[in-house]
């Protein structure tokens, strides 16, 4: 199975850069599935139910979110009825929407996508590693599901590497989001799981984390409020993480860095 994930989507430089791309990546990687990372696709800060679907027609069988979920208040409804939209499965009980999905790949096979969120240096929420523990335990690879995904939405690097062996050898890919910066790390663990530190941003990279410079500068410089930070304006970038997954095993064959469009280093899967 081929499968890519696109790092968070910012603002409309990066939703333009998956709508004019990911169709045509789809029919030349012949990708099976496809999931992205949507949570700051609303200039900047969450998800509309507009956006989410043009993701969705774009391409992709999954959008996971993270910290920005309900900054766009309508999240709070809409993702009860669309269940191909997840928000990290470590928010409370109670929390509208559901933090793991089943979508079917275009090969016929049984993908599950979890999306957890880390504790250190973001908000406190329940242990991400006792909530991805349910979600296998419920859909265990092998069994009931063909390929594992799991988005980590977290800050610190030490988190997600912890994350990613605590769960090698039972998911396909363990890719981190949030930081906006691709990490120069992916690979295959010993007991077959690939993994990224960060899959970068979906968005232009002429920016400070995807907002237009100006502001982000001088908020470090003067420590004073000021004004609204706003989405770069220029052309996006495809940021992520292409992996093969094996039928029978359900686990990584193969793994890179993907990376498309100004700015950075441009890479490329090994089928491209």
């Amino acid at each position: 199975m081929r499968f890519l994930f696109l790092g968070d989507v910012v603002g409309r430089p990066g939703r333009i850069a998956v709508q004019e791309r990911l169709p045509a990546l789809r029919l030349r990687w012949q990708l099976d599935c496809v999931v992205i990372n949507g949570e700051n696709a609303a200039g900047g800060f969450g998800i509309t139910e507009a956006i989410c679907d043009e993701l969705l027609a774009a391409g992709a069988d999954a959008v996971t979110l993270g910290n920005h979920s309900w900054d766009q208040r309508e999240a709070l409804v809409f993702i009860a009825r669309q269940d191909r939209l997840i928000r990290p499965a470590n928010y409370p009980p109670g929390t509208p929407g559901r933090g793991a999905t089943i979508v079917e790949a275009r090969n016929g096979a049984r993908v599950l996508v979890v999306n957890i969120m880390g504790r250190i240096f973001m908000d406190a929420l329940d242990d991400p590693f006792a909530a991805v523990e349910r979600e296998l335990a419920a859909c265990p690879l092998g069994e009931v599901a063909d390929a594992v995904i799991v988005d980590f939405h977290a800050e610190a690097t030490s988190e997600k590497q912890a994350m990613a062996y605590f769960l090698d050898g039972r998911a396909s890919l363990v890719v981190g989001t949030h930081t906006h910066v691709p990490t120069a790390d992916t690979r295959i663990l010993p007991a077959g799981t690939a993994y990224q530190s960060d899959a970068g941003m979906s968005g232009d990279y002429d920016s400070v984390l995807g907002m237009q410079k100006d502001e982000p500068v001088r908020r470090f410089l003067q420590k004073t409020p000021g004004a609204r930070l706003e989405p770069a304006t220029g052309p996006g970038s495809l940021s992520g993480v292409a992996v093969e997954i094996d039928d029978a095993t359900g686990l990584a064959r193969a793994v890179w860095p993907v990376r498309l469009g100004p700015h950075l280093g441009e890479a490329l899967p090994g089928w491209a």
